[in-house]
């Protein structure tokens, strides 16, 4: 699926107790999950209803997360998010993080928009 600029294409979030929170979608919304494994041994979970992915869920209780508040992180489909960014920054966004590849998902960065609010912005792989 490839999503449209400039609209809403993922939520994901971002969970210290990620058992917890899977446990509370299951019994509120009905979600299920899969795991997708990720580098150092971190594992993404996938939520789904119906079988169709409907969102995703980082664990941030490891090292290095210890600042990053537990919320919900939305991403918005962008036509080239390494030239997006630069206009972004230029339109006083600050980076969280430099845009980088996740295999068959796509290309993502993480960034902070001038009023304050974080946000992912992603070109999604074809």
């Amino acid at each position: 699926m490839r999503g449209n600029h400039g609209t809403f294409y993922w939520n994901e979030l971002l969970a210290r107790d990620v058992a917890a929170a899977k446990k509370f979608y299951a019994d509120t919304l009905g979600w299920s999950f899969d795991a997708m494994p990720m580098d150092g041994g971190v594992t993404y979970w996938i939520a789904k209803m119906d079988d169709q992915p409907v969102a995703g869920i980082f664990d941030i209780s490891g090292p290095g997360y210890e600042e990053v508040d537990e919320g919900w992180m939305p991403y918005i489909a962008v036509d080239n998010v390494d030239q997006r960014l630069k206009k972004a920054v230029k339109a006083g966004a600050t980076v969280m993080k430099e845009p980088f590849d996740v295999p068959g998902v796509g290309r993502i960065a993480m960034l902070v928009e001038p009023g304050g609010a974080g946000v992912g912005w992603m070109t999604p792989a074809d």
